[in-house]
């Protein structure tokens, strides 16, 4: 038996320990893997009648991911133009919303981190009781607010600062923000997490040099707070890329999300292959884009798991 098995077997009992590890065994290969599988197969089968599923039609082929960079057969242009911009849009616009989160986040988390007090815990209680509410319903909520009669279109058409009310869905300002606040907690807590364990040491000692705050959150808190803010990146993005309800309700006519195409292709077009070949290439993209940027900030994944 492996040391760290047998480690974790006497810490938690040989009952609960197998219990812990059988759970999390099954979430992993049924509940993700297997699907995963599952749909990397979907992928490379084409689109045939029930009927004919299994025979000698049913063989594996690449089409469905030639399709999303030619475009059909006979098209009138060289390239599937349409679905290829919308792929990198959705890529960009996470990427913005998760720079959007850290950006908003980081004080937040660095707030409730390194201050003391009952109050914290009355802020964190607030920043969580909004999240009780479906997110459906919140994304309803936030088009209403930045609806043409919503709540800020009459504030600033009362302040004057519009003659007639601003289209916050038409140039997804509401997409955006519905997506940075459906994720914000996800960002929060990794980054509160790590940074209330700083000592505060560390900062007043920095102070007491002569350190600016700006240099003090570069050179102290930030390279220690480097696993909260990779954790709370890498699930920002990802969730952002693969949202579906808030560009669904939140979107204008052309903000049209990768995950609404996959949408499409599984519930409108009955294309299971091509809506599976196009979810494929959104997660390995991802994956990838994010092991490229850990590299780059020279982040491990042990980091992220922490």
């Amino acid at each position: 038996m492996p040391g760290f098995l047998k480690e974790f077997l006497n810490r938690n009992g040989t009952g609960m320990g197998l219990a812990i590890l059988g759970l999390v065994l099954f979430w992993t290969i049924v509940l993700i893997i297997l699907p995963q599988v599952s749909m990397l197969d979907f992928s490379f089968r084409p689109n045939l009648p029930p009927p004919e599923i299994g025979g000698p039609k049913d063989i594996y082929t690449a089409e469905n991911y030639k399709y999303l960079i030619f475009g059909p057969e006979g098209g009138s242009q060289d390239y599937n133009a349409v679905d290829l911009r919308v792929f990198f849009r959705t890529l960009v616009a996470a990427i913005c919303v998760t720079i959007f989160n850290l950006i908003l986040c980081y004080p937040i988390a660095y707030y409730l981190g390194q201050t003391k007090g009952n109050h914290i815990r009355i802020f964190a209680l607030m920043l969580i009781i909004p999240y009780w509410i479906n997110e459906i319903l919140r994304a309803f909520a936030l088009r209403i607010i930045f609806g043409e009669t919503g709540v800020l279109n009459n504030f600033f058409v009362g302040l004057g600062v519009f003659d007639t009310p601003f289209d916050f869905i038409r140039n997804d300002i509401a997409l955006y923000a519905g997506l940075g606040y459906a994720y914000i907690l996800l960002m929060i807590f990794p980054i509160y997490n790590v940074i209330e364990s700083l000592d505060r040491n560390q900062i007043e000692a920095a102070r007491d040099m002569g350190a600016s705050w700006i240099k003090i959150h570069r050179r102290v808190v930030i390279p220690y707070a480097k696993p909260g803010i990779s954790s709370g990146c890498t699930m920002v993005f990802m969730l952002s890329a693969g949202a579906l309800a808030a560009p669904q309700i939140l979107g204008g006519p052309s903000s049209l999300w990768f995950t609404q195409l996959i949408y499409q292709q599984f519930n409108d077009n009955s294309d299971w292959p091509q809506g599976a070949a196009y979810a494929v290439v959104l997660l390995v993209t991802c994956i990838l884009l994010v092991l490229a940027i850990m590299r780059l900030f020279k982040v491990n994944m042990g980091d992220i798991g922490k």
